[in-house]
């Protein structure tokens, strides 16, 4: 199994406004008096003063619209899925962009100036506009580029973060010493009235154990491997509490459960976040409904808040929702009412 393509991050953004100030400044003023584009016009001619903005006006517009279409083009294309064609995108749009533009700029100022047209000096500036572009257009990818790279970086390192968070998490609420304590006890207990029980809740505990472990390493399990982990969980729950917890659905969520992927032991934290907070008895059970609908698997529970219990962090479900965003795209959807309570982890399809 293949951890499907993350989602996409927001777009780089890059405040490039001093620097496009300066630089169609620069090159506004520097390339037409480099190349002789003034001729005999003087500073001290009005002209002269036309010129230069006209020329100024004409490098905005070159840089300007060489930066939308590689903003376009970035919305479409990128280096790693088709580098080729979008090195050839880039050089085409650029050069095709540039060099009619600054013809045309070029011929309404000799028309202007009322300027013979200097064919050589044309040809001189058309040239300098497109490797001048070029290099712009690359300083500007070599910068999207490193951005993204520190974006992916720190993405990384929060999805490692969350992962590493969940297992902490997962491991020491099952080795809680109050978990252990009272475990052992049902398990002594079971040995000592109910042998054949007792020996089931000793290998379902196992069972649980090794899933812990086993999903040390994935960001994603199916759907159907969770269901089966939560299926193992509930039975070690019914074991130790009988039937104060009935669990509905799975078998309709189980029907439908293939080609979708899901966070490790996001279902069982789930079942253990209503059995903390709420009141379960034989008495009176705790129903637990399982549904599966517009790709996000549901837990809903009646809320029945317990009388004395130790007031929650949230970093369970504030931890899952994290691990939601970074690894499906979506986060995990909480509906919250007087009498119903309801998680909906989002699914992401198989590759």
């Amino acid at each position: 199994m293949t951890l499907p393509k993350p989602p996409p991050e927001p777009p780089v953004k890059v405040d490039d406004r001093p620097v496009m100030a300066v630089g169609i400044l620069g090159f506004g003023l520097s390339i037409p008096w480099l190349s002789g584009l003034y001729g005999p016009v003087t500073p001290r001619q009005g002209l002269h003063w036309a010129g230069t903005a006209m020329f100024v006006a004409l490098a905005a517009a070159i840089w300007l619209g060489n930066r939308w279409l590689l903003f376009k083009q970035r919305q479409h294309l990128d280096w790693f899925n088709q580098p080729l064609r979008k090195l050839m995108m880039l050089v085409v749009a650029n050069v095709l962009y540039t060099a009619p533009v600054t013809v045309l700029g070029l011929l309404a100022w000799f028309h202007v100036a009322g300027l013979p047209v200097d064919r050589s000096a044309l040809q001189v500036v058309v040239l300098t506009n497109v490797i001048c572009v070029l290099f712009v257009t690359h300083a500007y990818e070599t910068i999207f580029l490193i951005r993204e790279r520190e974006s992916d970086l720190m993405r990384v390192e929060r999805l490692e973060r969350a992962r590493t968070q969940a297992e902490l998490a997962a491991l020491k609420s099952q080795v809680d010493p109050h978990f252990l304590f009272n475990s052992l006890n049902t398990l002594g207990h079971l040995i000592e009235h109910d042998p054949a029980r007792g020996r089931e809740f000793c290998d379902t505990l196992a069972e649980v154990y090794r899933f812990v472990l086993a999903s040390r390493e994935r960001d994603l399990v199916p759907l159907a491997d969770e269901l089966a982990f939560l299926r193992r969980y509930h039975r070690l729950l019914e074991l130790r509490f009988g039937p104060a917890m009935p669990l509905a659905g799975a078998e309709a969520v189980e029907a439908g459960a293939s080609g979708w992927l899901v966070p490790p032991m996001a279902l069982q934290g789930l079942l253990e976040n209503a059995l903390k907070h709420n009141q379960a008895s034989a008495s009176q059970p705790l129903q637990v409904l399982l549904s599966l609908a517009e790709g996000q698997v549901a837990m809903a529970n009646p809320v029945r808040p317990r009388r004395s219990t130790t007031p929650s962090s949230g970093l369970g479900l504030a931890n899952l929702d994290e691990r939601c965003r970074l690894l499906t795209g979506r986060p995990l959807v909480l509906a919250r009412s007087d009498e119903r309570f309801e998680a909906r982890v989002p699914l992401v399809t198989a590759a």
